[in-house]
């Protein structure tokens, strides 16, 4: 099994930044795997906002590029997603991925709320 816990989640105005953590325990070997941010706006399904591989090869949603940033400390077994610039369509509940074997797993992700 495969533990995973966001955090860092609030409430920002536009322009604003936050950064998001994902700390992954339990049976994972947290540096071979590639760490993947999704997120879900109410009402709508949930997309993927990027991924960074175990080799740190990273890659973003059209709509984040250059705003959003990933990273991964693979002592701390944490994934990070760096936001700034936020804009209120970057509302939504951001969720933490992972696929080991044949599992899929998920954190309970953290609301992100971009108001003014």
């Amino acid at each position: 099994q495969v533990q995973l816990v966001e955090s860092g989640g609030g409430l920002v105005q536009p322009g604003g930044s936050l950064r998001l953590s994902c700390a992954a325990s339990g049976s994972i070997i947290f540096s071979i795997y590639a760490m993947n941010w999704y997120r879900q706006a109410p009402g709508e399904r949930r997309d993927l906002v990027g991924y960074i591989t175990s080799g740190g090869i990273r890659n973003y949603a059209s709509s984040v590029k250059g705003r959003f940033t990933i990273s991964r400390d693979n002592a701390k077994n944490t994934v990070y997603l760096q936001m700034n610039s936020l804009k209120p369509e970057d509302t939504a509940v951001y969720y933490c991925n992972t696929r080991v074997g044949k599992g899929d797993y998920w954190g309970r992700g953290t609301q992100v709320t971009v108001s003014s």
